[in-house]
């Protein structure tokens, strides 16, 4: 009932659970595996619009897309019209959606105007997404919060000026800037949102689990939710999801075996992509996410995280989950 393909401009996906963009997780090896328990719709991490208006190459590598199926969404963020207009060029080349950031709450991005701040001036959200809708001829597509905190709660009037300028789809997280991560996320504000405009509107914020993303849809009457922190160390919850919506029954976790396997083939497309001292290093956070709640994690991520080499980190993850599969 609630599963379904989404329309998106023109393009259409598998269906409507979605991976959210993650500053410093999204990266092509995560959306890959990611990609593996089928989320509708991957999307970067977000890249700065000035950063690439200035052809700035470390900034132009987080767009690596190779052996990536669309359809794909390529997010940027900025508050300067001239410089979103090329960075919105720029990725369209490549991506079939360009997405909006207006909902990052970091202090360094925000300090410049950017993210979730556009939300204190509704003109520039209209000038920044029409400029970027009529200078590409791909969906742009919106992610935002509720608002910059709880005296400024703007979601349904963002929402609306948003829709006017052209966009394709709004992704709402139910929260306010000020809250970052913490207290719960206002669903009321999502389906405000969900009913004052025509576009698709995507829920985001606190789907755990199945149940949770069940709710998102009932309460709500969203077109799809969009999943972030959940899928860390957990990309099978895309596939537990769907199944959850599809059948109403809840699919097994991965087995030991199955779930070693996972995490062997993200360490190798990290080590593929950003060479073998930085990816070993970037695996630390994602590791400490697939072993956690496992027997012995804390002890086991102490002894991961001072490893610097690929097969030192792979023997001991091997050693481990020998180990642990004598355990159950």
């Amino acid at each position: 009932m609630y599963l379904k393909q989404l329309q998106i401009g023109n393009v259409k996906t598998d269906n409507n659970i979605l991976l959210a963009p993650m500053a410093g997780i999204t990266d092509r090896p995560f959306r890959i595996i990611a990609k593996e328990f089928n989320p509708g719709l991957v999307t970067t991490e977000m890249v700065s619009s000035k950063a690439l208006y200035f052809g700035d190459e470390k900034t132009k590598k987080l767009l690596n897309r190779k052996d990536e199926k669309a359809p794909m969404s390529a997010q940027i963020f900025g508050s300067d019209v001239e410089s979103m207009i090329k960075g919105g060029k720029l990725v369209s080349q490549n991506y079939e959606i360009v997405d909006i950031n207006m909902g990052c709450p970091a202090p360094k991005v925000v300090k410049n105007g950017d993210g979730s701040k556009l939300l204190l001036n509704l003109h520039l959200v209209y000038e920044i997404v029409k400029a970027v809708v009529e200078n590409i001829d791909k969906p742009v597509t919106v992610k935002m919060r509720t608002g910059w905190d709880s005296e400024n709660i703007v979601a349904k009037e963002a929402a609306q000026v948003i829709e006017s300028a052209g966009a394709s789809m709004i992704t709402i997280h139910g929260r306010t800037r000020a809250q970052y991560y913490s207290g719960k996320a206002d669903l009321d504000i999502i389906k405000t949102v969900k009913e004052s405009v025509k576009i698709p509107v995507i829920g985001n914020g606190d789907i755990t689990n199945e149940k949770e993303a069940q709710k998102m849809f009932e309460y709500t009457g969203v077109d799809g939710i969009m999943i972030g922190r959940a899928s860390l160390g957990n990309p099978w919850i895309f596939e537990k999801i769907i199944h959850y919506l599809k059948t109403g029954e809840k699919k097994e976790n991965p087995s030991l075996e199955e779930k070693l396997k996972i995490i062997l083939k993200h360490i190798n497309l990290q080590v593929e992509e950003k060479g073998e001292y930085i990816a070993i290093r970037e695996m630390r956070k994602h590791l400490a996410y697939y072993i956690k709640g496992l027997p012995d994690a804390s002890k086991t991520r102490v002894i991961l995280n001072q490893i610097e080499t690929k097969q030192e980190l792979e023997n001991n993850l091997k050693e481990y989950f020998k180990n642990i599969k004598s355990m159950v």
